[in-house]
C-alpha cells in the first residue's frame, strides 16, 4: 500500500480534507468542543445553516468518527451530538484557523479593496 499523498486525486487523504474544508463541519465541531449539542440548537446557532445541510454534515461527520450522535429515548425523541476523542484532535487545529481568520479579517478585506481596486481600472 502506499504512502497517503493528499496531492493525489485518488488519495482517500482528499476526502478528509474536504471534510475540514466544509465551512458547516468546521462550525458545528466548533460548537460540540463545549459539549453535546441537540440539532435544533445546532441550527439555530449557526446562521445560515439549513435544516437539510446540517442535517447531511452531521451525518457525514459521524461516519467520519468526528462526531456521536446519541438519541435518548423521550417522547418526542431526543438526539444530541458530541464531539468524539478523534473530533478533538481536528477540533483543535479548527480553533487555529478560527483564530487566524478573526485576527486577519481586516489584513485580509484590505488586500481585497487594494486588488478590487486595481483589477477594476485594468
Amino acid at each position: 500500500m502506499l504512502a497517503p499523498n493528499i496531492y493525489d486525486a485518488n488519495c482517500p487523504t482528499r476526502q478528509v480534507l474536504n471534510r475540514i474544508a466544509d465551512k458547516w463541519a468546521v462550525l458545528v465541531l466548533g460548537l460540540l468542543v463545549d459539549g453535546p449539542v441537540r440539532f435544533n440548537r445546532l441550527r439555530r446557532t449557526i446562521d445560515g445553516l439549513s435544516q437539510k445541510m446540517l442535517s447531511q454534515t452531521l451525518k457525514n461527520l459521524e461516519r467520519d468518527g468526528l462526531v456521536h450522535r446519541e438519541a435518548k429515548a423521550t417522547v418526542p425523541v431526543t438526539v444530541e451530538y458530541s464531539i468524539t476523542p478523534l473530533g478533538l484532535t481536528l477540533a483543535e487545529t479548527v480553533e487555529a484557523i478560527k483564530i487566524w481568520a478573526e485576527s486577519h479579517i481586516a489584513d485580509v478585506q484590505k488586500a481585497q479593496k487594494r486588488y478590487d481596486k486595481i483589477s477594476n481600472h485594468s
